[in-house]
C-alpha cells in the first residue's frame, strides 16, 4: 500500500476513534468533518460484498449503474415510499437509507445527486440503481449499464447522527448543508431496514 493511502487510513482511523471515545462524530459543517470526507476521498473504493451489508463508513464505490425498468414505477422501495421514476432517489445494497450521494458516470464525467430510498441492484458487479430522470442526466440510458463511482455526501448512522462522506470532500458547503437536510429528513421516517426487492 502507498505511504499516502497508509497515512491517510491511519489519520482517519485516529480520528473515527477519537470521536467514537465521545459517542458523537464532528458535525457535518465543521473543519474536522470536512477533513474527514477529504480522508475518505483518498482512500480506494470499497468493493461491494453480495447481498445486503449495510456501510456506514462513507468510503467511495466503484462498480457499474442500471435504471429502473418502467414496471417499477409506483412500487413501494424499501422505505415505504413509492419509486417516482421523475425523482433523483436510488437503489444500493451498502449505503443506509437516508444516504445523500454523487453518482459519476466513469464513461463521461457527468454526475448526478441521488438519495439512497430502496434496496439493489441485486446483479453481480452492479452498485447503484437509479431513476430514468437520473440515467438522462447520466447519459446513460442508451447503454443501460455504464462503470460509475458512488460518493457518499452525507451517510446516517443507527444513533441517528450524521456524517460526511468521500463526496463531502468536493461537495461546496451549499452541497454538504442541503445533503445533510434530505439525510436527517429522510432518516426521521426511515423503517428497520429490510430488502424489498
Amino acid at each position: 500500500m502507498p505511504t499516502n493511502r497508509i497515512a491517510a487510513t491511519i489519520g482517519l482511523a485516529l480520528s473515527c476513534l477519537s470521536f467514537g471515545a465521545l459517542g458523537a462524530v464532528p458535525p457535518p459543517d465543521s473543519p474536522t468533518a470536512r477533513r474527514e470526507a477529504e480522508t475518505l476521498n483518498r482512500l480506494p473504493p470499497v468493493v461491494p460484498h453480495r447481498g445486503v451489508h449495510i456501510d456506514h463508513s462513507g468510503r467511495k464505490e466503484e462498480g457499474r449503474a442500471s435504471y429502473y425498468a418502467g414496471y417499477f414505477d409506483g412500487r413501494e422501495m424499501a422505505n415505504g415510499h413509492k419509486m417516482n421514476p421523475n425523482s433523483n432517489i436510488a437503489a444500493s445494497r451498502t449505503l443506509p437509507l437516508g444516504t445523500v450521494a454523487a453518482v459519476t458516470n466513469l464513461r463521461n464525467g457527468k454526475t448526478a445527486t441521488v438519495r439512497i430510498e430502496d434496496r439493489g441492484p441485486f446483479i453481480a458487479d452492479r452498485v447503484v440503481d437509479v431513476t430514468p430522470k437520473t440515467a438522462s442526466q447520466l447519459d446513460m440510458k442508451k447503454a443501460g449499464v455504464v462503470p460509475v463511482v458512488v460518493k457518499p455526501i452525507a451517510v446516517p448512522l443507527p444513533d441517528g447522527q450524521v456524517k460526511l462522506g468521500a463526496g463531502a470532500a468536493t461537495a461546496s458547503p451549499q452541497e454538504i448543508a442541503r445533503a445533510t437536510a434530505a439525510t436527517r429528513a429522510l432518516t426521521d421516517d426511515r423503517p428497520t431496514e429490510t430488502a424489498s426487492r
